[in-house]
């Protein structure tokens, strides 16, 4: 009989619970450890329509990306969206599992994903969250070459064409070619200086505001704004199909279902 736990276990491996941030909030938010699991649905965020789906195929399990619960909550109120949720869940049984910041910093995680899709090889570290004995980085983000220099308007055509994305934004800094690329999956406009200092010519990330688009264009960097759904969504196929190797290595009778119903709260025009 495989558990809650056994998963939690494979993602510990995956994903360590200790490379994610201090403000974060991942692990087991909804469900008991040992409650037994036949089938589980990855997803990026524990939606309604997501619950719905895992209800639909069985699921005893959600891995998601985001963090159902956030902030400590005071009062589960049915009437609003997240005791809507989490009453949804508790009655069908199901449990939550999120793997957050740990899963953007973890070595094969959300940035490392992005990286692979967009075209970038030789990465390395972006902005180094913990330094290992060994003198090992763990980073979010990375930092990664393309093939051939292209142009800024050629390589976010070729970001459009790589993610489930119908359009993008991206500010064009002048002449300079793309080769050297940073990127921060999901919210990174903070680190654009970071990317400035580093000497990449571009930025890749989502959730840009104006003056902040501006910011980089008087640094002389190139960005991209692909969308938070758009440069993350990915993770949910990926990290299944990394969840059903090791479950087929242990020999873990569980099936792995990634979402692949969920789009961009962001509709375009």
């Amino acid at each position: 009989m495989v558990t809650c736990q056994d998963l939690m276990d494979l993602m510990e491996e995956i994903a360590p619970r200790h490379l994610a941030e201090s403000w974060d909030n991942p692990g087991l938010l909804v469900g008991s450890p040992r409650a037994r699991v036949a089938r589980v649905l990855v997803c990026l965020d524990v939606s309604d329509a997501v619950i719905e789906q895992a209800a639909a195929c069985g699921a005893q399990l959600i891995i998601a990306h985001h963090p159902l619960i956030f902030q400590p909550l005071k009062a589960i109120r049915t009437e609003e969206p997240a005791g809507r949720r989490i009453a949804a869940l508790l009655a069908h049984g199901i449990a939550v599992f999120a793997a957050h910041t740990n899963l953007d910093i973890a070595a094969g995680g959300v940035n490392d994903v992005l990286a692979h899709l967009v075209g970038l090889s030789h990465l390395s570290a972006f902005e180094v969250t913990a330094q290992e004995e060994d003198g090992s980085a763990w980073s979010l983000g990375r930092v990664g070459t393309l093939p051939a220099p292209m142009s800024i308007a050629d390589f976010a055509a070729k970001v459009r064409a790589a993610l489930p994305v119908p359009h993008l934004r991206y500010v064009d800094a002048g002449p300079r070619p793309v080769r050297k690329v940073a990127l921060v999956s999901g919210s990174g406009a903070e680190f654009i200086d970071r990317a400035a200092a580093l000497g990449v010519d571009a930025y890749l990330t989502g959730d840009v505001k104006y003056h902040e688009a501006q910011h980089a264009a008087e640094l002389g960097l190139h960005l991209i704004d692909a969308g938070h759904f758009g440069t993350e969504f990915p993770i949910a196929a990926a990290l299944a199909a990394r969840l059903r190797a090791l479950c087929a290595e242990r020999r873990l009778a569980v099936e792995i279902v990634a979402d692949e119903a969920s789009h961009d709260i962001f509709q375009f025009l």
